[in-house]
């Protein structure tokens, strides 16, 4: 995971990447490392970047807030430890005036930084409590990533976005009651439990794509969703979303593949009618070409 050659072009180290990446996420998720993979969502964006380099910084980060320890093991020190390291001394914070911007969704910018989306902040957030020793998982909360920890037997819900606060029960619902439209019936057990390092990782990749999608860069758009289905490889809506970036970048036979695929795997979907009718089309402006 060293930095990528001198001189390297962006396409192989694109394609580099490609292959790095899915590597990692083919693998069981137990074995999946998570800031590894973090970072190669960035590299086609740095082709300097240097991720030994980014992986060593988290280990240091780890090694001062393990050295504050005073009874190794003893769970709610090291985690008032990590909070206090974290937020009151290195300064990591959430990005409330540029949220959107791309670089909080790189691991390497959000640790140059010290800002960053509530699914980064939690990235560095899991990646250094674990490294001290803290029994900590993602939680995929609706609308806002948070973090768990398990610390004398009670679990602990805490949002590294916010600067660490440990949020109670009545937070957690007040924090749903703000949803726009929130489903009856929440469960908050149920949204509470673990993340799979899959989910997260592909929590990510979808918020990154959001931006470009949102900001008409389609290119970018497609390289993300092509990393979301490496993780993904047969959720329905991932396809169809790729389907759609090939369409808005005129790959024609690309997005037919992708469209046909899609009603493979969604054979009744509510869009299959609107679904054919853009392969029919497609295939018209293709023979048209021809």
């Amino acid at each position: 995971m060293a930095r990528f050659p001198a001189g390297v072009a962006a396409a192989h180290i694109a394609q580099m990447t490609a292959t790095n990446f899915q590597n990692i996420v083919s693998g069981p998720d137990g074995n999946i490392n998570l800031a590894q993979a973090a970072l190669l969502i960035a590299a086609p964006e740095y082709p300097d970047l240097n991720m030994d380099a980014c992986l060593q910084q988290l280990d240091d980060m780890a090694t001062v807030c393990r050295g504050r320890l005073t009874m190794p093991g003893a769970q709610p020190q090291a985690l008032a430890a990590l909070g206090e390291y974290l937020f009151r001394d290195l300064g990591f914070r959430g990005d409330l005036r540029t949220f959107n911007d791309p670089r909080n969704s790189f691991l390497n910018e959000v640790l140059q930084r010290r800002r960053g989306i509530p699914i980064t902040l939690s990235l560095v957030y899991l990646e250094v409590g674990r490294r001290i020793g803290l029994t900590i998982h993602g939680v995929s909360f609706p609308g806002h990533f948070l973090v768990k920890a398990a610390v004398d037997g009670t679990e602990r819900i805490i949002d590294p976005f916010s600067g660490g606060p440990i949020l109670d029960q009545a937070e957690l619902e007040r924090r749903l009651g703000h949803l726009t439209t929130p489903p009856e019936g929440w469960n908050l057990r149920r949204l509470l439990a673990p993340a799979t390092n899959r989910e997260i990782i592909a929590r990510m990749l979808r918020n990154l794509k959001n931006i470009y999608v949102n900001g008409e860069d389609f290119p970018r758009a497609l390289r993300i969703q092509d990393m979301l289905l490496m993780v993904m490889p047969e959720a329905p809506q991932e396809v169809r979303d790729r389907a759609l970036l090939h369409d808005r970048l005129d790959h024609f036979r690309a997005a037919v593949a992708d469209y046909q695929t899609y009603l493979l795997l969604a054979p009744d979907a509510d869009d299959s009618t609107r679904v054919q009718g853009r392969i029919s089309a497609l295939r018209q402006s293709m023979q048209r070409l021809h």
